[in-house]
């Protein structure tokens, strides 16, 4: 069966005329200018009803329908690897990533990623840009993704993502003890020496990121952080940037570091801890489909509930918590 976008949109008043083709730009970013005005030249988008041409202006109140083929976007292929489908229909997949998979194919990573795994659970993904993986997660943290399965889906779920009323929350353990929750408001770009890093930088895209206190210790503090914007390692980064650490954080956070006083079983969870402790434990957004807000919820993986049992229950964290 032949892959199609099926788009429906309805043109914005605009007193000056809006070119259509940059109307489509605008609706479906994922499209580069030419294919889409290749689809207006072959007949796959109508104004009113009628064929049009790129440069027809739009003054406001047109209907304008996208009907055309899709081709490959991506060329990976399908792997069968192990996945935690939280939740499947013919719109999208929720997946609970573990620790260790990489989401895209990158340098010293051609396969063996959650693209991979998604194309052999449905082929078809290849017509959407980047397989239907509309944001991410960092190797080494794990939880909640929504990948769309549809066109139509896809341009839904990247609409909410850039108008920020998707909702991702996450659970991390951090160094030091916090008095109260906060906002982070920094902007993030590339590290100016080490490129596999991210920094704040004045001139970096805006990020906001949200965070509450659920329980202080001594030592650590364990949060509730909502991502306002996605950028790459932003969590991370923002909590790095206020002296609070994520555990385990090599990269933003140096060597791993064991409280004085700390027992037996609280210094095995530690020492055991092989990433981040940072886990996308909730998503909601509205469903591409019927437009009903939709939530999912997963609990923690094995390796971040022992180390939040090994904090609690270790008597030292306790003292002046």
């Amino acid at each position: 069966m032949e892959s199609r976008i099926h788009e429906q949109l309805t043109a914005a008043d605009n007193p000056a005329g809006q070119r259509l083709d940059q109307l489509l730009a605008d609706a479906l970013p994922d499209f580069s200018r030419s294919k889409l005005s290749q689809w207006i030249k072959q007949g796959h988008v109508q104004v009113d009803g009628a064929r049009a041409k790129p440069s027809q202006r739009l003054y406001g109140g047109e209907a304008v329908s996208v009907d055309a083929p899709l081709e490959n976007q991506v060329d990976d292929r399908p792997q069968s690897l192990d996945l935690d489908l939280v939740h499947t229909d013919e719109h999208f997949f929720v997946v609970n990533k573990p620790p260790g998979l990489v989401v895209h194919p990158a340098a010293g990573h051609a396969d063996g990623t959650l693209l991979n795994a998604l194309l052999h659970r449905d082929e078809a993904l290849k017509k959407l840009p980047r397989a239907g993986i509309v944001h991410r997660l960092d190797k080494d943290t794990s939880g909640l993704l929504v990948v769309a399965r549809t066109p139509i889906a896809h341009s839904s779920l990247v609409r909410q993502l850039e108008e920020r009323t998707v909702s991702r929350r996450y659970w991390t353990l951090v160094y030091g003890r916090l008095v109260s929750g906060g906002t982070v408001d920094l902007p993030l770009g590339r590290h100016p020496v080490d490129r596999k890093k991210m920094a704040v930088r004045e001139d970096g895209k805006a990020a906001v990121t949200h965070y509450r206190v659920l329980r202080r210790f001594k030592s650590f503090s364990e949060l509730s952080v909502k991502l306002e914007t996605g950028r790459t390692h932003q969590i991370r980064v923002h909590l790095s940037q206020q002296r609070f650490p994520i555990v385990g954080d090599r990269q933003y956070g140096g060597r791993l570091r064991s409280p004085a006083g700390a027992g037996e079983g609280l210094l095995n969870a530690l020492n055991s801890l092989r990433r981040q402790a940072l886990h996308a434990v909730r998503l909601a957004f509205d469903h591409p489909a019927s437009g009903d807000r939709v939530s999912f919820e997963v609990p923690l993986p094995d390796d971040l509930a022992a180390l939040a049992r090994a904090v609690a229950d270790d008597p030292a964290q306790q003292a002046d918590a």
